[in-house]
């Protein structure tokens, strides 16, 4: 049964609702909150992580088709909504000098035609919060940065009469958040867990990977802290759903959920617009809204 609230988390790819936020969008749900994944792109260029599928060509001819379902049903296991945006995946540019991005791809298409089309799904959906990714794209990609940019951007127009006539009636979400995935703190805090029950750490890899990112990547600013650690098994359940996206054996499902919850039982967020009142640090994303709703 719907408690009134409403929120919406944008993100470049399948899978990506999955590994980022997911265990905070599944408690909501279980409380009642409509919750609502945009998904930006089809993950058309996405590599087939998962060792067992690699090579296996009638993946690769049908990836588009594969992850859409993939997406179906990790949306079932969360108990979220989603929609597509249709935009191309851009792909994840690599070398020296990178490669120019393929034409046609999300981060290529104009900024105001993107926004306008998150734009019609706020005015659709009507969310008292929206999530997305930091200015660096939480790591850099480049569908990522295009979430961030047409999020804030959608936000800010969604709620003026002026902005994309035709995309419905306007509506004015109350707070944004960027999503805070691994910060140092929770790393940190993982590893020294595992270290202490003496069991294999797989952050060394991980603290290699973020000094390759330095200066592509920026320091979290933690505001919210949602608890969440009676969800995290079913955020494990959708984000192996991704089958082509994850390597069930891999360094995510290495750290037994036990030491996660007592480690570090949150998912975190950074708030960087509020037009309600509350006061950081939070443990709740409809801290200011709740009372708004309920007044109504």
């Amino acid at each position: 049964m719907s408690n009134g609230l409403r929120l919406m988390a944008v993100h470049a790819h399948p899978d990506d609702e999955s590994s980022k936020g997911a265990a905070t969008m599944a408690r909501y749900v279980d409380e009642g909150v409509e919750v609502l994944v945009v998904t930006c792109t089809g993950g058309e260029r996405g590599s087939i992580l998962n060792p067992a599928l690699q090579g296996r060509a009638e993946i690769e001819a049908n990836i588009s088709e594969i992850r859409r379902k993939e997406m179906e049903r990790a949306r079932d296991i969360l108990g979220v909504q989603q929609s597509w945006l249709g935009f191309v995946d851009s792909g994840l540019p690599e070398g020296d000098p990178l490669p120019p991005l393929p034409e046609g791809c999300f981060a290529l298409v104009p900024l105001a035609e993107a926004t306008e089309a998150l734009v019609a799904e706020i005015r659709r959906f009507r969310p008292h919060v929206i999530t997305t990714y930091d200015e660096k794209g939480g790591y850099p990609h480049p569908d990522h940065v295009r979430c961030h940019e047409i999020s804030v951007a959608a936000f800010e127009a969604a709620g003026d009469p002026d902005r994309f006539p035709g995309t419905g009636e306007p509506w004015q979400p109350l707070k944004l958040y960027y999503d805070v995935g691994f910060s140092d703190g929770k790393i940190a805090a993982l590893h020294a867990a595992m270290t202490a029950l003496g069991l294999e750490s797989p952050f060394a890899e991980w603290r290699e990977r973020r000094r390759q990112w330095e200066g592509k990547v920026r320091p979290p600013k933690i505001t919210t802290q949602v608890p969440v650690g009676d969800w995290f098994e079913r955020r494990d359940q959708a984000l192996l759903a991704h089958a082509t996206q994850v390597d069930p054996n891999g360094w995510f499902f290495a750290i037994p959920l036990d030491v996660q919850r007592t480690a570090w039982p949150t998912e975190d967020f950074e708030l960087v617009r509020s037009l309600v009142d509350s006061t950081v640090p939070e443990d709740d994303l409809f801290a200011g809204v709740r009372e708004q709703v309920d007044a109504r």
